[in-house]
């Protein structure tokens, strides 16, 4: 809708995300903010917020059904939750980027039963909750939005069905196993603040 507020958090990009972004103007309220690590770009965009929800979504993402935003938000209004999030869909992957990207759907279901978690690729939040938790904390260097999705009590956390498209990048960056072996290390470290200040090598591939 054009009504809607659009803030793009950018990073001193170079593939021209600014002018790419700012020629939507005329059919959206686009608006560009300083970027930075994820966690810096998501709380500069959060303290401009003025609406109830905030939608936190990762620039290589696109939703898989044009519903799939509505949903999310009907569901947080009526079940009053604090963060919704979606599945994780590779729709141009190989076999091996669609099997973990399915598996860690599974274990975010099941993590509904002991501590919820999300990804930055898509969480609505509670904009007065967001900001009462503290937002995503800038000090940590890995998973922050996982570290900020923890924190939502389980009867307050939703998933709803339809998912976002995303690439196989990291994947191919990284290697399939280094990734897989890195998340179960971080969901292992749950309690561990530590784990989360140290450098991971994420960002740097």
């Amino acid at each position: 809708m054009s009504s809607t507020r659009v803030l793009v958090a950018d990073a001193h990009s170079i593939d021209g995300t600014p002018d790419i972004v700012l020629s939507f103007r005329g059919r959206l309220n686009l608006r560009v903010i300083r970027g930075g690590m994820p966690s810096v770009g998501r709380n500069h965009g959060a303290a401009l917020a003025d609406t109830p929800h905030v939608l936190f979504l990762d620039a290589d993402i696109e939703l898989a059904h044009p519903s799939v935003l509505r949903r999310a938000l009907e569901l947080a209004q009526r079940k009053n939750l604090h963060c919704v999030t979606t599945n994780i869909l590779c729709r141009d992957g190989s076999w091996i980027d669609k099997l973990l990207y399915a598996s860690n759907d599974l274990f975010q279901y099941l993590s509904r039963w002991h501590r919820p978690f999300a990804t930055g690729m898509f969480m609505l939040f509670d904009t007065e909750k967001f900001r009462e938790l503290g937002g995503f904390n800038q000090q940590v260097a890995f998973a922050e939005d996982y570290l900020l999705s923890q924190q939502v009590q389980r009867h307050r956390f939703g998933i709803v069905r339809g998912g976002v498209y995303t690439t196989n990048r990291r994947f191919q960056k990284m290697g399939h196993f280094r990734v897989a072996s890195l998340f179960l290390r971080t969901a292992m470290n749950y309690w561990n603040s530590n784990y989360f200040l140290r450098d991971h090598k994420y960002w740097q591939t």
